[in-house]
């Protein structure tokens, strides 16, 4: 009996060790389907890197009416390059009380540009300088020629804190089909936080969505913004960038505070 007994041991414990292994070749297994389901491969990102040209080679220049108008003309150039035909609708922002109030006391030495302070969005991207995109696995980094800024886009699932308010607000971003989705909050306030040439304010609660994405040898943008506090609703752009010239590279902006306060003097003065 004992020899029986110990003749069928061996057997069992080699079909409890061939069990174990089938189980953990099967969990290793279904373990790699699914973070191949959850994590994007390669060929999810799109290939937004190198240096743009945001000139006016690729797009009208801002004024009062570019990018948002009141009325456009069939057959002008939109920002994203395309000609407006009779179908297109205005996209100048819908304002609230309080921002018409503050259009109404601007006044235009107030503009901290006088100051060097940079421009933040929806103005920046539409500004007339070139951008370079640098594209790592957790973050895109968004350097612009005008005002020398840098703007970081995290893709690890960070959120902003209350210490991370600033100018250029704090910007998360992710991957979407072919674009790259960016969100930015935790602005401060800017007397030409929205639009300078228009005199429109933001807010702390100033939200900016920007997706961007490749037709082609083109890179295109769209920029919403909500500001509570300033718009009745959403108002946004799009937009177009071209490729840089061959060997480009960015120029520095080099803001100099004194010849840039030195224009407020030719400004006709509206209070005194």
């Amino acid at each position: 009996m004992r020899r029986a007994i110990s003749r069928l041991f061996p057997r069992r414990g080699f079909a409890i060790v061939a069990c174990a292994v089938l189980l953990m070749a099967i969990n290793g297994h279904a373990l790699r389907v699914l973070k191949a389901q959850s994590a994007p491969t390669a060929a999810a990102v799109p290939d937004l890197a190198g240096i743009w040209d945001g000139t006016r080679r690729a797009h009208p220049t801002n004024s009062a009416t570019i990018p948002w108008a009141r009325t456009v003309a069939e057959g002008s150039i939109l920002p994203d390059g395309t000609k407006a035909d009779n179908n297109y609708v205005s996209n100048f922002p819908v304002l609230n009380e309080r921002a018409l109030a503050f259009q109404k006391i601007f006044d235009e030495p107030l503009s901290p540009k006088y100051d060097c302070q940079p421009s933040t969005p929806p103005a920046l991207e539409f500004d007339p300088f070139n951008v370079e995109i640098v594209q790592w696995p957790d973050r895109v980094l968004l350097r612009y020629e005008k005002d020398d800024q840098l703007r970081t886009v995290w893709l690890d699932g960070r959120e902003p804190t209350a210490h991370d308010y600033g100018i250029q607000g704090f910007s998360v971003g992710h991957y979407e089909s072919n674009a790259l989705v960016v969100v930015t909050t935790n602005y401060v306030f800017d007397i030409t936080g929205f639009d300078d040439y228009n005199g429109i304010p933001s807010s702390q609660q100033k939200k900016v969505t920007e997706r961007y994405w490749r037709d082609g040898d083109q890179l295109k943008a769209t920029v919403t913004v909500e500001d509570p506090m300033f718009l009745r609703k959403p108002a946004s752009y799009t937009m177009r960038y071209l490729p840089a010239p061959k060997g480009y590279k960015l120029q520095a902006f080099d803001c100099d505070p004194e010849a840039a306060r030195l224009s407020v003097q030719f400004i006709p003065p509206k209070y005194k």
